[in-house]
């Protein structure tokens, strides 16, 4: 397990062309804004590379896939052009997933809150275990999913998406996840979801290179505009977060 206190992105690619990006927070792997940067660099970067063939996007430890925003920075942003740099780096990682040429499966381990549903949403194909459940807290702090909503609803439909963003407080199961298909597939435990990503991705990294870049771009076909879209929306997010309800929820969730 890492120990650092700012947590951490690295990226291997095994002999084989399986290019694996992980990243980890001690704060419930929640995502400030140098981890996004990292986490949208590494993937571009496992995209770009010519010995990549397919993408794992994993986080560490056994819990908690991703809490989304880091709370303790929302709460130092004091300008809109702040708030507005700091949810455009969701941005930047949902279109650096969307951009890239390669497949990227995303392992999810444990819980998915906020943004760790957006980083779920922007994947090509998830595996979860049953104790993946996901939640949009949004709301409940006085801001909404806009960065994250195109590639969510592109996922679930417009229906579940509208359950998940006004059930705030409420987490959904993984079964749930998967019905709505935000999850491809869903494993009773870690070493049989591990099992089932590995041999998912050495499959994929003896296909033709050229059929799955294909394949990815008809799997994005008609979100050509995201790049305007998510910083409009992330704009959005800036100035809410600015807000008196917004700082004092904030304060609240910290001290429970």
């Amino acid at each position: 397990m890492p120990t650092s206190n700012n947590g951490n992105v690295d990226l291997t690619i095994s002999d084989i062309g399986i290019a694996t990006i992980s990243f980890y927070h001690p704060a419930q792997n929640s995502l400030p804004a140098a981890l996004l940067s990292n986490l949208a660099q590494k993937i571009e970067q496992a995209g770009t590379n010519s010995q990549t063939k397919v993408i794992i996007l994993k986080s560490e430890g056994d819990r908690t896939f991703c809490a989304g925003a880091s709370f303790d920075e929302l709460l130092q942003i004091k300008d809109k052009e702040a708030g507005a740099v700091f949810f455009a780096g969701f941005a930047k990682v949902i279109n650096a997933c969307r951009k890239s040429p390669k497949i990227i499966i995303a392992r999810i381990q444990g819980k998915a809150v906020g943004g760790g549903v957006g980083l779920a949403a922007a994947a090509d194909y998830c595996l979860a275990t049953e104790a993946a459940a996901i939640k949009l807290s949004e709301l409940a702090i006085g801001i909404g999913p806009f960065v994250i909503s195109p590639a969510v609803t592109r996922k679930i439909g417009l229906p579940a998406f509208s359950q998940l963003t006004i059930r705030a407080v409420d987490f959904q199961s993984a079964q749930w996840a998967m019905q709505k298909g935000l999850y491809n597939e869903v494993y009773a435990d870690i070493a049989t979801l591990d099992e089932a990503l590995d041999t998912l991705a050495q499959k994929l990294a003896s296909y033709h290179p050229e059929a799955l870049k294909g394949l990815k771009e008809i799997l994005w076909e008609g979100t050509e505009n995201w790049d305007e879209l998510l910083n409009q929306r992330a704009a959005i997010s800036g100035e809410l977060v600015l807000s008196a309800f917004t700082q004092q929820a904030l304060n609240g969730f910290l001290k429970k």
